[in-house]
C-alpha cells in the first residue's frame, strides 16, 4: 500500500535550530539546523519507510491570510541569519536524498500539506505528517496521522483520532474553533482575550463550533465570559478563518509523482564531509562508489633495489612522494617512496631507501631541488628515520590550498582532477579506509606512487602560474613554504611532558570527583550513577521535582543547556555541571594526553595542519594542544605538565595583544580606532565610552564586558541574534549596541561596505598578504546565502591577516634564531601566541628578540603589541 509522508520544512528546521547549540563547520558555515533536520529525515526514512514523500516550505513572509488580517504573524521575531543561511543547505540535502520539496507563492507549508493530505486520503493512501505546529491536528482522519515534535527534534508524539479525543475531547475539525476562541500568540492570532485552552474546550464540548456558540450565546454561563465573547465576536470568527488550513490550495503536483527515488550516496557523502557530519558518514560511505576509479594505463616504473641504487637517479629537480598512510604520521611507517624526473619514474622501498647513502645524501642536499606533495609530512616521516630532507622548493598541496582554500579536498587525486592533470587514483581506492586500510602488493603500490610523483611534475607549472596570476607567489614562496619546514621541525622536537605530574593531576581530579559525587548524592538524598542521563533525569525531575525543560526519546534531557537553565532552581545543578567539567578534563585531557605520549621520546608531538582553514590559521591535532581548556583553574593546571626538555630552560610565552582589532584599525583606516591604539588606550574601555556615551571614569566592568563582546563580535561578523545570545540580552538591545559601535567608528562601517563591494566585483576577498577566500554566493539571489557571504567578506580579511602576521613572525623568528645559532627553540603556536623553550643563557636575549621580531612582522597603521611571560612550566609562563 502507498504511504505518503509530508514534512513541514520550516517548522522542523526552526525546531532543530533552537534545539541544538549553534554549530558550524571549519569553513564557518552554521550547521545545527541542517544536522537536526538530517537526523529527523533519517528517522523518518528508517521508521516510516514511505513510498512517497514531500517537504513543504513557506514561500515568503506574506500569504493570503494577510489580506484578512495584516498583523498575522506580525509579532514573530525576524528569523536569525544563522538559521536563514541553513535553509538553502537543507534544500541541497533534500536533493541529495532525492526527496521532493515544494512551495506555493502566497500560501504556507501547512496549506500544501493540507491539500496533498486531503487528495491522498481520498485515494485511500496512508498519510503521516511531521511538524511542530499543532494547527496541523485539524487534518487528522482515519487515514491521516500527525506526528508533532516534542522537546528536541526526533522525539515525536503521533496523533490519530483516538489521541485527539483523549487529549482534547474534541474532533480534529474543531481544532480551528479552539484556535478561533483562544487565539495563537505565535501566529499573532488574537482570539478572544481571557479565553485559554481550558475555557475554549469547555465551550466547544457544550456548543460544538464557534458559529453554534454565538447562536446560543445566552446559554453561556458566566457574565464576564459572555461579555468578552460578545465584545470580540469579529475577532473570534476572523481567528477561526486564519487558523483554517486551505486544503484546496493551488498545488500543481500529483501525489503519484512524489515517489521516493534512490538516494544519491555520492552527493550525500560529499555534503556530509563538507558539513563535517562525521557521525553520519558511516551510513553512506560504504555505499558510495565514487571512490572506484577507472583503470589507468600503467606508467613505466623502475623499481630500485640496493644493486641499482646510484646518484644518477636523483637529478635536479625531482618530484618526490614519501607515502605515510596514518593520520598520526609520528607513529607510522613509510609505505614507500617514489621519485620522478627527466630520467624516469622510480619506486624505492622504504627499507632500500633507508639503507642507501645515495638516497640520504640526495635528501639532505639543499641544492638538489625537490617538488613534493605534503612537505611537512615528508620532513617529519623521514626525520623519524634519521633522514634529513632539504631543498624543497615547491609543495603541490600548499599551492592548491592557497589558490582555493574553499576546495573540499587538497588530496593529490582531487588536485589533479581540478587542474585537469594526469589522472590519479584516490588513496581510499588503493588502500581502503580506516581499519580496513592496507598496503597493496608492490606492483600496485609502485604504480600509485610514481603516478603521484609524475602528476606533481605535470602540475607544478600550472599551479605556479595561478599563484603568479593571483599575486600569491610571495605568500607561497616566502611564507608558507618555509613555514612548512619550520612546522615539521616543531613537530619533530615535540613538547616535553611530565607524565608523573599528569598522573598526579588525574589522581587529584579523581579525589575531587569523588567528593563532588558524595555531595551530589547528599543533595539528592539517594545514591545514583551521575553519568547515566536516565538516572540523573529521574532524580532531578521526579525526586527533586525540578521543572522539565526538554524531553528525549528515552526520557528527560539532562544536557548542559538544560542544566544551565536550572542553575537557580537547586544547589545540586552547579555541582553536577562542575562534576561533568572535571570528568571531561580527566578523560579528554589528562588521560587523553597520557595516551599520545610518544613511546620513543616520552614527549607529545602534535600535528599542525597548514592547509585546512579558509582563514589561513593553523590548527592542531593528535592531540589538539590549542584547545586545552583554561577557563577552569583545574584546566589551566594541565599546563603545569608541559615542561622544558633542556636543563635550566624555561617555557616562554609571547602573545599578540588584540591583534584582530589592531588589524581592523589598519585595514579600515578608522581614525578613532587608530587614535585609540596609538595613544595606548584600552580599546574595550574606549568602545564602552563611545557605545554608552560616558567618560572613562564612569565605564563599569559590565559596560566593558559588553563593549568587548561587541568589539570581537564585529570582527567575526556577529548578528544581533549572536550578540544577544552572547550577552543574554534581547536582539533589539544587541542591534542597538552594534549600531552605536558603527556610529562611533564610521571607518569600520565604510570598510565593511567596501569589503562587500569588492567581493561582488572580484568574487573573492584578500588578506594583507593576498591570501584569497572565494565567495561565489556574494551575488546569489538567495538572501540567506548572500548574507552569509557578506559577513564572510567583512571578517575574512581581518582573521586572515592576523593569521598571516603570526605566521610571518614564526618564519622571521626561526631565521633569526638559526642565524644566531641559538639553543632555544619554538615549541607551539596557539591562536595568537608563540610558545618557546628558552635556555637560561639566552633568556635576556629572547626577552628583547621575541617582542622585537613579532611586533615588526608586518608594518601596520597601529603598533603591534606583544606581551610575554615565562616560567618553569607552560602554566607558570602565563
Amino acid at each position: 500500500m502507498s504511504k505518503l509522508v509530508l514534512v513541514d520544512g520550516n517548522s522542523i528546521a526552526y525546531r532543530a535550530f533552537f534545539a541544538l547549540p549553534l554549530l558550524n563547520n571549519e569553513k564557518g558555515v552554521y550547521t545545527n539546523a541542517v544536522y537536526g533536520f538530517t537526523t529527523m529525515l533519517l528517522k523518518i526514512l528508517e521508521e516510516e519507510k514511505p513510498t512517497h514523500m514531500l517537504v513543504a516550505f513557506d514561500a515568503g513572509k506574506t500569504t493570503f491570510r494577510h489580506d484578512t488580517y495584516k498583523k498575522y504573524k506580525g509579532t514573530r521575531q525576524k528569523t536569525p541569519p544563522e538559521l536563514s543561511e541553513q535553509l538553502p543547505v537543507i534544500r541541497d540535502l533534500l536533493k541529495a536524498f532525492n526527496i521532493p520539496h515544494y512551495e506555493v507563492e502566497n500560501y504556507e507549508a501547512d496549506d500544501i500539506i493540507g491539500t496533498l493530505s486531503k487528495r491522498s486520503a481520498e485515494e485511500k493512501w496512508d498519510v503521516k505528517i511531521f511538524s511542530g505546529d499543532k494547527d496541523l491536528l485539524q487534518l487528522v482522519t482515519d487515514k491521516v496521522h500527525v506526528a508533532l515534535t516534542r522537546k528536541g527534534i526526533t522525539n515525536v508524539e503521533t496523533y490519530d483520532l483516538a489521541m485527539i479525543d483523549e487529549k482534547y475531547g474534541i474532533k480534529p475539525e474543531q481544532i480551528i474553533d479552539m484556535k478561533g476562541l483562544m487565539g495563537d500568540s505565535s501566529d499573532n492570532i488574537p482570539g478572544v482575550p481571557g479565553v485559554g485552552e481550558k475555557t475554549a474546550l469547555k465551550l466547544l464540548k457544550q456548543f460544538g463550533t464557534v458559529e453554534a456558540l454565538y447562536e446560543s450565546l445566552d446559554d453561556v454561563s458566566g457574565k464576564k465570559l459572555k461579555e468578552k465573547l460578545e465584545e470580540n465576536k469579529d475577532d473570534a470568527f476572523m481567528s477561526k478563518k486564519l487558523a483554517t488550513i486551505e486544503v484546496n490550495s493551488p498545488v500543481d503536483i500529483e501525489v503519484q509523482n512524489l515517489e521516493l527515488g534512490e538516494l544519491d550516496n555520492g552527493k550525500i557523502v560529499e555534503l556530509f564531509k563538507e558539513l563535517e557530519f562525521n557521525s553520519l558518514l558511516d551510513r553512506f560511505e560504504g555505499a558510495d562508489e565514487s571512490a572506484v576509479e577507472e583503470q589507468m594505463e600503467d606508467l613505466d616504473v623502475q623499481i630500485i633495489d640496493e644493486a641499482s641504487m646510484n646518484e644518477d637517479i636523483f637529478t635536479s629537480p625531482s618530484a618526490v612522494v614519501v607515502e605515510v598512510l596514518a593520520e598520526n604520521y609520528h607513529q607510522a611507517e613509510i609505505a614507500g617512496i617514489s621519485v620522478a624526473n627527466e630520467t624516469g619514474n622510480y619506486f624505492i622501498s622504504t627499507e632500500t631507501a633507508m639503507k642507501s647513502e645515495a638516497f640520504r645524501s640526495w635528501a639532505a642536499d639543499e641544492k638538489k631541488e625537490k617538488w613534493i606533495f605534503g612537505a611537512k609530512k615528508a620532513v617529519v616521516a623521514l626525520g623519524w628515520e634519521g633522514v634529513e630532507l632539504n631543498g624543497i622548493v615547491f609543495d603541490v598541496q600548499i599551492a592548491s590550498y592557497l589558490i582555493d582554500p574553499s576546495a573540499s579536498s587538497h588530496e593529490m587525486a582531487d588536485i589533479a582532477k581540478r587542474n585537469k592533470g594526469m589522472a590519479v587514483q584516490s588513496d581510499e581506492a588503493v588502500y581502503g579506509k580506516g581499519k580496513k586500510q592496507q598496503i597493496p602488493e608492490e606492483s600496485l603500490l609502485s604504480q600509485h606512487l610514481v603516478r603521484k610523483a609524475a602528476a606533481i611534475r605535470e602540475l607544478k607549472t600550472n599551479l605556479e602560474k595561478q599563484l603568479q596570476d593571483n599575486e600569491q607567489f610571495d605568500l607561497f614562496n616566502d611564507l608558507e613554504m618555509p613555514l612548512s619546514v619550520i612546522l615539521g621541525k616543531m613537530e619533530m622536537n615535540g613538547v616535553s611532558i611530565d607524565t608523573e605530574e599528569l598522573k598526579e593531576m588525574g589522581s587529584n581530579l579523581g579525589e575531587k570527583l569523588a567528593e563532588i559525587e558524595q555531595k551530589i548524592h547528599e543533595l539528592a538524598g539517594v545514591e545514583f550513577n551521575i553519568n547515566s542521563p536516565k538516572q540523573l533525569g529521574e532524580v532531578l525531575f521526579e525526586k527533586l521535582n525540578l521543572p522539565v525543560i526538554k524531553k528525549t526519546k528515552t526520557g528527560y534531557s539532562t544536557s548542559a543547556d538544560v542544566l544551565e537553565k536550572l542553575q537557580d532552581k537547586h544547589e545540586i545543578i552547579e555541582k553536577i555541571l562542575h562534576y561533568r567539567q572535571l570528568g571531561k578534563l580527566n578523560s579528554t585531557y589528562i588521560e587523553g594526553l597520557l595516551k599520545v605520549v610518544h613511546k620513543k621520546t616520552g614527549k607529545i608531538h602534535t600535528i599542525f595542519n597548514q592547509a585546512i582553514t579558509q582563514t589561513g590559521r593553523l590548527s592542531s591535532t593528535e592531540p589538539n594542544l590549542q584547545n586545552i581548556p583554561i577557563r577552569l583553574e583545574e584546566g589551566r593546571k594541565i599546563r603545569h605538565a608541559f615542561i622544558p626538555e633542556q636543563e635550566g630552560a624555561v617555557i616562554f610565552a609571547a602573545d599578540y595583544s588584540q591583534i584582530e582589532l589592531r588589524v581592523l584599525a589598519h585595514i579600515s583606516g578608522d581614525e578613532n580606532l587608530i587614535k585609540a591604539f596609538n595613544e595606548g588606550m584600552d580599546i574595550h574601555t574606549k568602545t564602552a565610552m563611545d557605545v554608552f556615551h560616558v567618560d572613562e571614569d564612569n565605564v563599569t566592568s559590565d559596560m566593558r564586558r559588553t563593549a568587548k563582546a561587541v568589539n570581537f563580535g564585529i570582527v567575526y561578523g556577529i548578528s544581533d541574534y549572536g550578540l544577544s545570545q552572547s550577552l543574554g540580552i534581547t536582539r533589539k538591545e544587541a542591534q542597538k549596541f552594534i549600531d552605536r559601535y558603527l556610529d562611533s567608528y564610521p571607518g569600520v562601517k565604510e570598510y565593511m561596505d567596501q569589503s562587500i563591494e569588492d567581493a561582488r566585483e572580484n568574487g573573492y576577498v584578500t588578506t594583507m598578504l593576498h591570501r584569497r577566500r572565494y565567495l561565489p554566493e556574494i551575488t546569489s539571489r538567495n538572501f540567506n546565502l548572500r548574507s552569509f557571504a557578506e559577513r564572510t567578506a567583512m571578517n575574512t580579511p581581518i582573521q586572515g591577516s592576523a593569521a598571516d602576521i603570526i605566521k610571518k613572525a614564526m618564519v622571521n623568528m626561526a631565521e633569526e634564531m638559526d642565524k644566531r645559532e641559538m639553543k632555544s627553540r619554538l615549541l607551539l603556536q596557539v591562536h595568537d601566541e608563540l610558545i618557546f623553550e628558552v635556555v637560561e643563557e639566552e633568556l635576556e636575549e629572547m626577552k628583547e628578540l621575541v617582542p622585537q621580531v613579532m611586533e615588526s612582522a608586518i608594518e601596520i597603521a597601529v603598533p603591534l603589541k606583544v606581551d610575554y611571560s615565562y616560567g618553569d612550566t607552560w602554566y607558570d609562563a602565563k
